[in-house]
């Protein structure tokens, strides 16, 4: 329940800030745990970002004080954080459908996104499969980093696989991958930060395989040292439900060591794994 009233805890902070600016990094701190992954944690388990969250809970609030009060359009777009009417004029219709000095009008609909609350759901048929890795060696990865907004990471990452795609470094990175694998973390590497708490405003998310020859001059060396993992299948399937479902009951915390999203090759089941490093509470 802890998990629970931590996530709850949040609403509450963003519904009594959501006329002020609300720092996405106190979000995470209420929750505990880093920037990074509690707006990846946001998006997985609502299906919708938590900007995007803020942004209909200010717009829902908006469209009542239209409703009730007297107050000029540019009063409302200032309370809710927009700089000018017309920003808060196209805001409002991309969410209502309307103007906003057309929702005085009688009989006209509207859309009200109510706050949310995260409940426990009890769900005795859906397994969630992991296991536990122990690597006692040192993972030696070379790459390219690219900087990341750690409030953007959710959406900026899959631009970047795109992009890597589209300029052949994923190809060069296929050309080097692992051919005598010492464990089962093989395959395109895509690495989280430098620890699975990422506090900072932006952190590198490193793109890479395993290699042990020299690298090219192009690319850098990641070194991660001997640890143990928990590993689960499915990249966006673990993301959400790392922490609603796994980590609080696990018996385990997350290690200072980034989370690694790992792609296989064709023929592979699963085709992609979730590694997240872990120590015992």
């Amino acid at each position: 329940m802890d998990w629970l009233d931590r996530m709850n805890a949040v609403l509450d902070y963003i519904e009594d800030h959501l006329e002020q600016d609300i720092d996405y990094k106190r979000l995470a701190r209420i929750a505990l745990c880093s920037e990074f992954h509690f707006s990846r944690m946001f998006a997985s388990l609502t299906g919708f970002s938590l900007s995007e969250y803020i942004r209909r809970r200010r717009l829902t609030l908006a469209a009542f004080d239209l409703q009730k009060s007297d107050l000029r359009i540019l009063e409302v777009a200032n309370k809710y954080g927009y700089e000018s009417a017309d920003s808060f004029s196209r805001a409002f219709q991309k969410t209502h459908g309307i103007k906003p000095s057309e929702c005085r009008h009688q009989g006209i609909q509207l859309k009200a996104f109510p706050k949310i609350s995260f409940q426990l759901s009890i769900k005795g048929d859906t397994e969630m499969d992991y296991r536990i890795e122990n690597l006692d060696f040192e993972i030696r990865i070379a790459g390219k980093g690219e900087p990341v907004k750690t409030n953007r990471a959710f959406k900026i990452i899959p631009t970047l696989w795109s992009k890597a795609k589209k300029e052949g470094f994923m190809q060069q990175l296929k050309d080097m991958s692992w051919e005598n694998p010492k464990c089962s973390l093989e395959g395109i590497l895509g690495v989280c930060g430098k620890e699975a708490a990422i506090t900072d405003e932006e952190f590198q998310y490193f793109m890479g395989v395993r290699y042990e020859e020299a690298i090219p001059e192009d690319m850098q060396t990641l070194v991660i040292p001997p640890s143990t993992w928990a590993v689960f299948p499915n990249v966006t399937e673990a993301w959400k439900r790392l922490y609603s479902e796994w980590v609080p009951t696990s018996g385990y915390e997350l290690a200072n060591l980034p989370c690694i999203e790992c792609y296989y090759g064709p023929g592979r089941k699963p085709r992609h794994e979730l590694w997240v490093p872990i120590i015992p509470k």
